[in-house]
């Protein structure tokens, strides 16, 4: 077969491929859609996956760290229907809603097609592209897009695989490994990029015990609180939402923010606190599956001793690293916390899903902060 018939069959399945794309957002209030397009968010075309009408992009303070994968996050609703303001918690979203995640990575120019390539490189900041008017395609590769989806009985969680081709993905309700070969300069790492099943996906977006319900994560006043750009320019994305309709109940005053972890002119304890909160919280939080070790590191935690200074572990064992208190003012060789943080032994690391490697600036964030307490532990195990 000639080099010229394979390219025209190639463009031919390309198209073929596109041609099934909806062309508007399409809920679906029940069964497992197998592939993404299903629900007609995107137009994956001419290198470009682009959002359907009425899918807003949003960005958080600070995002949770996912083995350096970027990400490009939306938000759609039916006409005519809000989510509901909470200060504290995930706003009350309608039947109806769809949160997108699309993780992505950066692959070398000269990697063609780049969804086939094994190599990503490390970009920072967390975010390569605004996605507010979707994504170039040309140097990326997309792994995988999780939605969560607000149906009567409460929220489902999809996780779809992309396919080599990049013009589809496929419902992977069990999960699946992604061999990757991660670049960062001059050092290559190998690890298994692991998208979660859907068990696997409750267990961080369960936050409450007593409910037990699916939640968003990153969907909160204190997370959202930021300008970004997008319909009505760069502006609050919190008054964006008011604007189109999606939100109500915003008070004018006296919205919470969590800082910019990445952001080194602010105050170390709040860029710290901002990072431990999006990427621990969920779980160690008083409602959260952690709640019975007694660490909590939600961001409105007030009292030293429950956010970890001077606190011995519940359960002894190899995740302490033979180290007595989980945070030790002055000390973070001494802390269990940045040690947790820093491993990658199944039986040590925290968090426990969504990382294979270790987010060397977040723990060298944490590592400072302790740096900057004042303090000691006694021998009663209190901070003096």
């Amino acid at each position: 077969m000639s080099a010229r018939l394979i390219g025209l069959l190639a463009a031919l399945l390309f198209v073929a491929g596109c041609l099934h794309q909806r062309d508007s957002v399409n809920f679906i209030a029940s069964g497992n859609p197998e592939k993404l397009s299903d629900w007609g968010l995107f137009t994956v075309a001419n290198g470009r996956i682009a959002p359907h009408a009425g899918m807003v992009t949003y960005e958080l303070n600070s995002p949770l760290f996912s083995d350096y994968a970027q990400k490009w996050r939306t938000v759609w609703m039916p006409k005519g229907v809000a989510a509901t303001y909470d200060p504290a918690k995930a706003f009350d979203f309608p039947v109806g809603t769809i949160v997108t995640k699309t993780f992505y990575y950066t692959v070398p120019a000269n990697d063609a097609p780049p969804q086939t390539s094994g190599t990503v490189i490390k970009m920072i900041p967390a975010t390569y592209q605004s996605g507010v008017s979707g994504l170039d395609l040309h140097h990326v590769r997309l792994i995988e897009t999780r939605l969560l989806v607000r149906r009567t009985a409460g929220w489902v969680a999809f996780p779809y695989v992309w396919n080599a081709d990049g013009t589809d993905a496929a419902l992977e309700r069990t999960g699946a490994d992604v061999p990757l070969t991660f670049v960062d300069g001059s050092n290559r790492t190998d690890f298994i990029y692991s998208v979660p099943n859907q068990n696997q996906c409750a267990g961080c977006h369960v936050q409450d015990f007593r409910t037990r319900s699916i939640d968003p994560i990153g969907l909160k006043a204190r997370h959202l609180n930021r300008t970004f750009p997008g319909e009505g320019g760069e502006i609050n994305q919190l008054q964006r939402l008011v604007a189109m309709g999606y939100l109500k109940g915003l008070p004018e005053s006296r919205v919470p923010q969590n800082g910019n972890w990445e952001d080194s002119r602010t105050d170390t304890a709040a860029r710290a606190r901002a990072y431990l909160d999006i990427n621990c919280s969920h779980c160690h939080s008083a409602t959260g599956a952690a709640r019975t070790s007694g660490l909590w590191l939600d961001a409105g935690t007030a009292d030293p001793r429950v956010r970890g200074l001077c606190k011995p572990p519940v359960a002894a064992g190899r995740g302490t690293g033979n180290r007595p208190f989980d945070v030790v003012p002055g000390h973070p060789d001494g802390s269990i916390l940045p040690y947790r943080l820093a491993s990658t032994d199944p039986g040590a690391m925290m968090p426990e899903l969504g990382r294979s490697l270790v987010h060397k600036e977040g723990v060298a964030l944490v590592t400072q902060y302790i740096l900057t307490l004042k303090g000691a532990c006694d021998a009663d195990n209190g901070p003096s």
